[in-house]
């Protein structure tokens, strides 16, 4: 029998306020353990939360972003469930009337377009943090995390494939910090991502019974654990078995998911407003100026950058993929640098070495300015490309102005015909067999003959003017 599968995510965003949701302790994740608590956050008897403005305006941000409607008026609701990680035996959460709910984004996959719907995104706090020291019986729990502003976004199972939920988490992660809410780092946990995973037959419209795959540390991860699934739920259901709803883990290192604990239903939360907060209320003018500092969203900077730059699609895609990248595009641009050469060399050349290196672009040592220098220097002559991709390098690891590595190091290009020509005679008079190949029609000998005047030149003659210069002497041979 063929089989569909059908996706819905859940993605859980830290968001990067300085303060917690309902108290004013710290969110530093490098904070030693427990340090960063108050009786708010422990959950003590009779403390009083106050919700954080600023936790509201960027949930509301990402609504806006993600073309929700945003609710009037919402309420915090509490979450009831026991677990060693929340101090006060439930989590303050919204329920049934978010902030923000009815959105939708748009994700590509192999040039075609696709809507996902976005359910709702919804305020709550995040819980402690089980530390499992490794070789040691004994776990702890770290209430740094207890408390700060979590932002749940919810999609409808519109998702029908692995691939397709990797590019929706892509596109999601590029939004958020685009608007600048949080570092979405996966690694402390500031964005974490469960995938609803369920099969049904092709042709039918009931949905199956979902399982749900949490602790999954990368998007790659999510896409393999998905891909899992949905074989192993293909095998149950063939064999006669059903399939239980439940959590289910991911075990990167086998690449299996397994068994953690039955899903728990909304009725099992046992669901009530929370009694200590007033109802949240966004009026129009409130949303007004939310939407209105929205910053410029990743579709449209990339057809900006198609039409005020000439960029191709592809190249365009590169360079928004990432804020950093797309301003420091845009920085490099503005510092004198023509757009498809400056687009050429940090997508190639600087990505390339901060690959090799594992390091952001935001800890480059190459500034935009010093970038668009070495730029400049190919553009008027002084150095070749491939010089500069050596300069390129010493940039990278020191940091230092393009020009005066090129004159410490005598890397000025040269142009001066004579000496060229010179080259020239010397180049043919010494490779009588590859002229007499050249001469026969032969053009791969004219590639062998530039290499050896580059050889010559140590690697600073002018390209243009050596190939000139090479092809007139070949023409009087």
């Amino acid at each position: 029998m063929e089989y569909e599968v059908v996706v819905g995510m859940e993605v859980h965003v830290e968001i990067d306020t300085k303060s917690k949701v309902f108290c004013a302790c710290s969110t530093n994740f490098h904070a030693p353990p427990n340090t960063n608590v108050c009786p708010i956050c422990l959950g003590m008897p009779g403390v009083l939360p106050v919700l954080n403005r600023g936790m509201v305006e960027a949930t509301v941000a990402v609504g806006l972003a993600l073309n929700c409607t945003i609710s009037r008026w919402s309420k915090m609701d509490r979450k009831n469930y026991f677990y060693p990680d929340l101090a006060k035996n439930y989590q303050i959460s919204q329920y049934d009337l978010p902030l923000c709910h009815d959105g939708w984004m748009e994700i590509n996959l192999d040039g075609t377009t696709k809507r996902i719907g976005i359910t709702r995104a919804h305020m709550e706090e995040d819980t402690a943090r089980n530390v499992h020291t490794i070789g040691v019986a004994e776990s702890g729990v770290d209430f740094n995390r207890c408390g700060v502003p979590l932002l749940e976004i919810v999609t409808e199972p519109d998702i029908r494939s692995a691939q397709e939920a990797f590019e929706y988490l892509t596109r999601l992660k590029q939004l958020l910090q685009y608007l600048n809410v949080s570092d979405c780092n996966m690694e402390e946990g500031s964005l974490r991502a469960e995938a609803n995973i369920s099969i049904r037959p092709v042709g039918t419209e009931k949905f199956g019974v979902k399982t749900e795959v949490k602790n999954v540390a990368s998007f790659s991860g999510v896409q393999k654990a998905i891909d899992y699934e949905i074989v192993r739920q293909r095998q149950v259901l063939e064999e006669g078995g059903t399939v239980v709803q439940e959590t289910r883990g991911w075990d990167a290192a086998k690449g299996v998911t397994f068994s953690q604990r039955s899903k728990e239903s909304a009725h099992d939360y046992r669901y009530f407003p929370e009694p200590d907060l007033v109802p949240v209320i966004v009026d129009e003018a409130w949303e007004k100026r939310i939407r209105e500092s929205l910053p410029e969203l990743p579709r449209a900077r990339k057809q900006r950058f198609q039409d005020s730059y000439s960029l191709k699609p592809y190249d365009a895609g590169v360079l928004t993929a990432s804020k950093a990248m797309a301003d420091y595009f845009e920085a490099v641009v503005t510092a004198g640098a023509q757009p498809k050469p400056a687009a050429n060399w940090i997508m190639v050349e600087l990505q390339a070495l901060l690959t090799e290196h594992k390091q952001e672009l935001e800890d480059c040592k190459v500034t935009s300015a010093s970038l668009a220098a070495m730029i400049g220097l190919i553009d008027d002559g002084t150095i070749s490309g491939k010089i500069a991709k050596d300069v390129l390098i010493e940039m990278f690891d020191s940091g230092r102005d393009p020009k005066a590595i090129v004159t410490e190091k005598g890397l000025v290009q040269i142009s001066d015909t004579a000496e060229l020509e010179q080259i020239a005679r010397d180049v043919l008079a010494a490779n009588a067999g590859p002229v007499a190949d050249f001469k026969a029609g032969k053009e791969k000998a004219f590639g062998f003959l530039v290499g050896q005047m580059m050889k010559a030149t140590k690697g600073k003659g002018n390209p243009k003017i050596v190939n000139d210069i090479l092809r007139n002497a070949l023409s009087r041979v």
